[in-house]
C-alpha cells in the first residue's frame, strides 16, 4: 500500500505477495526497473510487462527514507513467508507420522485443528462422529438450542477439501458422511497398530463416490441390474381390433340367502336388549325424581305464603 503511491500499476502485474516483496526490494525506485534482472523472481512475461508499465506509471515521486523503510518491510514479509512455509512442512511431516489416516481424510491443517480443539488425538478418537462434525461451532450450537432454531451442520470440518468441492445444498450431507469416516480414521490412528494410510483410503473413496452421486443426480435401481441407470419407457397403448360384445361373459346374480343365526348371535342380541332396558329404566327414574323435587318446592312456597298472610293481618289489627 505504501509503495502503491509510487508505483500503483504494479499490484495488477505482480499478484503474489512474496514475489511483489522481492521485486520491490530488488528494484527500489521504479526508474531502476529497466536495468534490473528479475529472472530469479518473476517469469519472463511478467518481467516484460513490469518494465513496460514502470515507464508509463502515473505514481508520485518518493523519498529515499520511504524506500529504506519499504525495503525493511519487504525483508520482514519475506522472512515471515519463509517461516510459514517451514511450519507447514513440519506440520505435514508430523501429521503424517502421528495421524496418517486423519490427514488423508481432511488434510493436515484441518486434522491438526481438530486435534488441537479436542485436546489430544485420544480425546478426538473417543468423541462420536456427530461431535466431530460440529467441533468448532459450539457457540452456534448452543445459541440454536437456546433460541430453538436449526443447529449448525458443520464446524472446523467445513474447511476440508471434500466439503469445499460440494455444492451448497450438499455440504451438510457430505460433512456428515466425512465426519463419520473421520471418526473411524482417528480411532485407527489412536488405537490401531498398523502404520501408514489404511482406513483413510477407503473412507475418502466412499465420500468422493457419494459426492459424485449427489452432483450427478442419477437414479439407481434397487433390484434387477444393480447399478445400472433407470430407463423409464413410454407407455404405448396396445393396438387391438374392434372388440365385439361377448354375451358369454355375462353373469347373473342370485338372491342372497339369509344366514341362520347362531347361539352366540342370539345371546349378544339378548344382552344388548337388557342394556337398553336398563338405560330406559334409569332415565325414567331420573325424570321422576326431578318431577318430585319440583312438586316439593312448589308446596314449600305455598306454605310460606299461607303463614305470612295471617301475620300481616295481626300486625294491621295491632296498629289499629
Amino acid at each position: 500500500e505504501w509503495y502503491g503511491w509510487h508505483f500503483p500499476e504494479m499490484v495488477k502485474v505482480v499478484t503474489d505477495n512474496l514475489m511483489y516483496a522481492k521485486s520491490v526490494k530488488a528494484m527500489g525506485v521504479r526508474t531502476n526497473a529497466k536495468n534490473i534482472d528479475f529472472s530469479d523472481i518473476l517469469p519472463e512475461e511478467v518481467e516484460k510487462e513490469l518494465k513496460e508499465t514502470a515507464e508509463i506509471s502515473m505514481g508520485t515521486e518518493i523519498a529515499e527514507e520511504d524506500i529504506m523503510n519499504i525495503q525493511q518491510l519487504c525483508d520482514q514479509v519475506i522472512s515471515l513467508t519463509d517461516y510459514r512455509a517451514q511450519l507447514f512442512d513440519y506440520l505435514k511431516n508430523r501429521m503424517n507420522a502421528i495421524a496418517p489416516n486423519l490427514s488423508h481424510m481432511v488434510g493436515e491443517l484441518v486434522g491438526a485443528r481438530l486435534i488441537a480443539h479436542a485436546g489430544s488425538l485420544m480425546s478426538l478418537a473417543k468423541s462420536p462422529a456427530s461431535t466431530v462434525q460440529i467441533l468448532g461451532a459450539e457457540k452456534a450450537l448452543f445459541r440454536a438450542l437456546k433460541t430453538k432454531h436449526e443447529t449448525p451442520k458443520y464446524g472446523l470440518i467445513y474447511h476440508a477439501s471434500l466439503v469445499g468441492q460440494a455444492a451448497p445444498k450438499h455440504k451438510g450431507k457430505i460433512s456428515r458422511m466425512l465426519a463419520a469416516k473421520t471418526a473411524l480414521a482417528t480411532r485407527t490412528d489412536a488405537l490401531g497398530d498398523a502404520e501408514g494410510v489404511t482406513v483413510g483410503l477407503e473412507g475418502r473413496e466412499k465420500v468422493e463416490e457419494r459426492l459424485r452421486q449427489l452432483e450427478g443426480g442419477q437414479l439407481r435401481q434397487i433390484s434387477g441390474t444393480g447399478k445400472s441407470n433407470v430407463t423409464q419407457k413410454k407407455y404405448e397403448k396396445p393396438e387391438t381390433a374392434g372388440q365385439t360384445y361377448n354375451p358369454a361373459a355375462d353373469m347373473t346374480t342370485t338372491a342372497a340367502k339369509k344366514r341362520p343365526r347362531d347361539d352366540g348371535d342370539e345371546k349378544e342380541a339378548a344382552a344388548s336388549k337388557k342394556k337398553k332396558a336398563k338405560k330406559e329404566k334409569g332415565e325414567k327414574k331420573k325424570k321422576a325424581k326431578k318431577e318430585n323435587g319440583e312438586k316439593k318446592k312448589k308446596k314449600k312456597k305455598k306454605d310460606k305464603d299461607g303463614d305470612e298472610k295471617p301475620k300481616k293481618k295481626k300486625k294491621a289489627k295491632k296498629e289499629k
